[in-house]
């Protein structure tokens, strides 16, 4: 019985992905190391050049199950200017999805007391591959014949970001172009809607050498449900981390970090699912590595934690 609704569920995978008339962006649980890719205002806003990759392998032991790679680059590139790249790997069942953005921020400096408003833009593109031989269908419509090659879709999108030196909150929309990703089919149409993007969190001290990092993350999309992750890590002595995370109506997460040296930071997180689909996989992996190059005076000053 169990391999009969296994069997099910890798014929929907690719129509989860197909007919959804709002498709959701990738999900991370390490929202908090990878908001590049969120909010374009974050670019340049940690002051020194920093490349982050990031890899999330979700349901593992069902096939067509979602993969993403991100690769994050951000600098800044004068007194108020920052610059970021984003690349993005996205595979669900027979479909592939690629991502890049470029992104521009411009930051205002509120007071001396390291209180700043960055506005962001980016623009970019998608390119879309979908090969149905990779699925089984028992009977195979007309819309599962022929395959969609290299299909691209622009993106053009915003954000705001506010940040102190321990807090922070953002709002960002990744695409204002509603585009319908499947209109050679009649059958097929499927509209991408506006998502809204909300992102926050903070820093307290609790003793010299422990801190308590919450933050959140909410993306609302019109018609759809709400998907909203709620986070929280101790810190011990600004290089070791260890937290946990929610993911509403979804999965609970355990994270752990490392700060190797000042340039340096890893980490990996485990999902663990808790809708029916916990029986049919065996978690979700997701890992982090952040490379920063700082100046010598940004060494020796305390790090920043967002």
């Amino acid at each position: 019985m169990k391999k009969y609704i296994k069997n099910i569920l890798l014929f929907l995978l690719p129509l989860c992905s197909l007919f959804t008339y709002a498709q959701q962006d990738p999900q991370f649980t390490f929202y908090t190391y990878n908001t590049i890719s969120v909010n374009p205002g974050y670019a340049g806003s940690r002051g020194h050049l920093s490349i982050v990759g990031l890899n999330r392998s979700q349901w593992v032991g069902l096939d067509g199950a979602p993969t993403t790679q991100t690769l994050g680059i951000d600098s800044p590139i004068g007194k108020n200017l920052g610059a970021g790249l984003v690349l993005i790997n996205d595979r669900l069942g027979p479909s592939n999805e690629f991502y890049v953005d470029g992104n521009i921020s411009y930051t205002l400096k509120l007071d001396e007391l390291g209180k700043r408003l960055s506005f962001g833009v980016k623009g970019g593109g998608r390119v879309l591959n979908v090969d149905f031989s990779k699925g089984t269908f028992q009977n195979p419509d007309a819309v599962f014949q022929e395959n969609i090659n290299s299909r691209f879709f622009p993106t053009i999108g915003a954000g705001l970001y506010y940040h102190t030196n321990k807090s922070y909150l953002g709002a960002a929309v990744p695409n204002f172009l509603a585009q319908e990703q499947y209109s050679d089919v009649q059958e097929s149409v499927a509209v991408e809607r506006l998502h809204f993007f909300f992102i926050g969190g903070t820093v307290f001290d609790l003793s010299y050498n422990w801190k308590l990092k919450p933050s959140f993350f909410v993306q609302l999309v019109s018609g759809a449900p709400a998907i909203a992750d709620v986070s929280a890590s101790v810190l011990y002595n600004e290089k070791f981390s260890l937290g946990a995370s929610y993911r509403w109506d979804d999965s609970f997460s355990g994270l752990v970090g490392i700060q190797i040296s000042p340039s340096i930071n890893i980490g990996y997180a485990y999902d663990f699912t808790t809708t029916n689909l916990r029986n049919f996989n065996s978690g979700t992996h997701e890992i982090f590595l952040r490379f920063e190059f700082k100046s010598l005076e940004q060494k020796i000053k305390s790090p920043r934690f967002f």
